[in-house]
């Protein structure tokens, strides 16, 4: 076992290299590590990484940490923290990884170096059964669905067995069934310390576990609406932490600016009128007209979003015609919500239940009136874009942050702790400066560790000829075109990444069409017709399927060996130039006389296309082509500094070198099946 090293005097600097022999035992070819995980093989890029976060540990200082597919960076940060950490919180992109580190990755890594630490595991509270809520829908038994009455059904037996209340424990309900809302808590309906079942509640459970835990794992999500919100218990846990570890840390700027905003909904406020009406007439009914009370709110709450007739909107409140009946819309809910309020003030003794519909109205109310208020305090035209989007049916107000770097540093401000930030791509071609301004992790020392994959070998980049414009009409049927003999060479075993749904409906049914004339038995696995996970785990045992994705597969995507031989990206993953944030922090940046597109959406396109090429070689035996269908790669100047970021594949522009690379594999696989035969 290695024992932890105390350090005898903590306010002095110790030397970097305190914990290299130890790392380099734990790593090393006669290591724990060795004997105890089969198919270990030591990597030199690995050990390196881990000795620099033992350091920043021990220093308490910061670090990025940049490692390629295959270094095993999640040992890496794991085995040190562990060991020398103190009280450590683990945060991660997803909630997938989240429950594979506190599953698999760290009790592996605890058990082999016998790490005498306590672990838990917090999400945020929409992932917890709510006693008082699931006692309240089996009640009322306000289900719209007889599939929603079953799982119901399945969610009430669960909650006897249950030690920790995650639905993720209740794969038979899926994640996004609609019961899920009515049977958990939001931070507005909580009843807090006064809820009856308070002692048994599996979110204070949570809680106080990671309160009393050594490591805590957690995922961005929460990490930031609690820094925002104070309302997932990390706020209470952050003052304690020694080290905070980010992995898939290229995430972390779009879910700090997703929290550091602010944004309130139609839907809020409609569910808001929902619960008020219930609660009034259950409780005081002599009080008010409970129905006449909150229709002129649902009605300004639905004029709102039919001031805009198109399906989906995203637009800045720039862009809004002053003569938009918008406006007016959200003058009406405005003056509806006071209306509202005053009825609750006086009704609020009456019950808990009212008293909360009243603390939510206000909330509400406050949100709508600060979206479009004049700046405050330090505020200043400028900080913030406000901007609208309206869906189906509902609408949502929006207040984005143009940076999240000087809110990000103000919350690592205070007590000294290790921040380690990893990811396979925060950089472009080894520059950091793009992750490093969002976040304003100026002068922070940063690292990059390459693969140890052999791509030359192991893969090809191929980037067909002849493809038209991406904004050519007939871009979409090229794709189709250029890539069907290549999946019918790979036999199948290929993920198509689209860059919007249109284009992952359009080719599922082009490929469809084709696969049938042509007699290919390729399966497809279509993104919307089951969740992640589960069209993962049919791609994986099909074995020669055609996975057709967008943005959620781009990441966070492990698919090893045969089943997965070809990549095919339709386009550069440009952010939509419409976008409003976008546009705003596009016109910030060149007022301060910088390129918008070369200082923002390049490094962006670039880090995303890093993701979506990294799904293709996962281990060292992986063999298979990136196939990239946008001619921008070799047209563009900018195209050059794109394809030095990606893996070193071998390249070509020719059809018959992958079809003969697939021809190639095909081969020797037969002559090691006639060997083993």
């Amino acid at each position: 076992m290695i024992v932890p090293i105390l350090i005898e005097n903590p306010t002095k600097e110790p030397s970097a290299a305190i914990h290299d022999a130890d790392i380099e035992h734990i790593f090393g070819l006669s290591g724990p590590l060795s004997a105890a995980i089969p198919g270990y093989r030591p990597r030199d890029a690995q050990t390196e990484m881990a000795k620099a976060i033992a350091s920043a540990i021990a220093g308490q200082s910061t670090l990025l940490a940049e490692a390629g597919t295959g270094t095993g960076k999640t040992y890496a940060y794991l085995a040190p923290a562990l060991l020398w950490g103190g009280k450590v919180i683990v945060s991660t992109g997803t909630k997938n990884l989240q429950d594979q580190l506190y599953l698999r990755d760290i009790p592996t890594i605890k058990k082999v170096l016998k790490a005498p630490v306590s672990v838990a595991l917090l999400k945020g509270r929409a992932n917890y059964l709510c006693h008082y809520h699931l006692e309240r829908t089996l009640q009322n038994g306000r289900l719209s669905s007889r599939e929603d009455v079953g799982y119901l059904r399945d969610i009430s037996r669960f909650v006897k067995t249950t030690s920790s209340g995650d639905k993720a424990e209740l794969s038979r309900v899926p994640e996004n069934a609609s019961v899920w809302n009515l049977v958990t808590s939001t931070k507005d309906t909580c009843m807090g310390s006064e809820c009856q079942y308070y002692q048994d509640c599996f979110v204070m459970k949570a809680r106080k576990e990671a309160q009393q835990a050594d490591v805590v794992v957690v995922n961005h999500h929460l990490f930031f609406a609690d820094v925002a919100l104070k309302d997932t218990g990390i706020a209470e846990l952050l003052p304690s932490a020694n080290t905070v570890i980010f992995d898939e840390a290229h995430q972390l700027p779009d879910t700090a600016t997703l929290f550091f905003g602010d944004t309130v909904s139609t839907s809020q406020v409609l569910e808001l009128c929902r619960d008020t009406l219930a609660e009034g007439l259950s409780h005081a009914r002599d009080g008010a007209e409970w129905a006449k009370i909150v229709a002129p709110v649902e009605r300004a709450a639905r004029d709102l979003r039919l001031a805009f007739p198109q399906d989906i909107v995203r637009l800045s409140i720039d862009q809004i015609a002053p003569s938009s009946p918008f406006f007016e819309a959200l003058d009406a809910l405005k003056a509806s919500m006071s209306d509202l309020i005053a009825v609750l003030e006086k009704q609020a003794e009456r019950a808990e239940t009212i008293e909360q519909c009243r603390g939510r109205a206000i909330m509400l109310s406050d949100q709508i009136e600060a979206w479009n208020a004049a700046p405050s305090g330090k505020e200043k035209e400028g900080d913030y874009v406000l901007w609208v989007e309206a869906f189906s049916v509902s609408l949502q107000l929006h207040r984005t942050p143009l940076s999240i770097a000087p809110i990000f540093n103000k919350q690592r401000e205070g007590v000294p702790r290790a921040w380690i930030f990893t990811s396979a791509t925060m950089a472009v071609k080894s520059d950091f400066t793009h992750f490093v301004s969002q976040m304003g992790l100026w002068n922070e020392p940063a690292r990059t560790w390459p693969s140890p994959f052999d791509y030359q070998k192991q893969g090809f980049l191929y980037v067909p000829e002849g493809m038209p414009d991406p904004n050519s009409r007939d871009y979409a049927e090229a794709v189709i075109a250029a890539a069907l003999p290549v999946i019918a060479a790979a036999g199948g075993k290929t993920f198509l990444l689209c860059t919007t749904l249109k284009a992952v409906k359009f080719s599922a049914e082009r490929l469809r069409e084709e696969f049938e004339k042509l007699g290919l038995n390729f399966p497809l696995f279509i993104q919307g017709d089951a969740g992640r996970t589960e069209l993962l785990d049919r791609f994986r045992a099909a074995g020669n399927g055609v996975l057709i994705g967008s943005q959620s597969f781009w990441e966070g995507v492990d698919v090893r060996g045969d089943a997965l031989s070809l990549v095919i990206i339709d386009k550069l993953p440009f952010s939509p130039p419409d976008d409003p944030v976008l546009a705003a922090r596009i016109t910030a940046m060149e007022k301060k006389g910088m390129n918008g597109f070369v200082h923002h959406q390049l490094p962006e396109a670039i880090i995303n296309l890093k993701q979506g090429a990294g799904r293709l070689i996962r281990d060292e035996t992986d063999r298979g082509v990136l196939m990239i269908c946008d001619p921008r790669l070799i047209s563009k100047p900018y195209g050059k500094r794109i394809w030095q970021s990606l893996p070193s594949f071998a390249r070509t522009r020719v059809e018959a070198d992958v079809v003969g690379f697939f021809e190639k594999i095909q081969r020797e696989a037969h002559q090691t099946k006639d060997v083993a035969n």
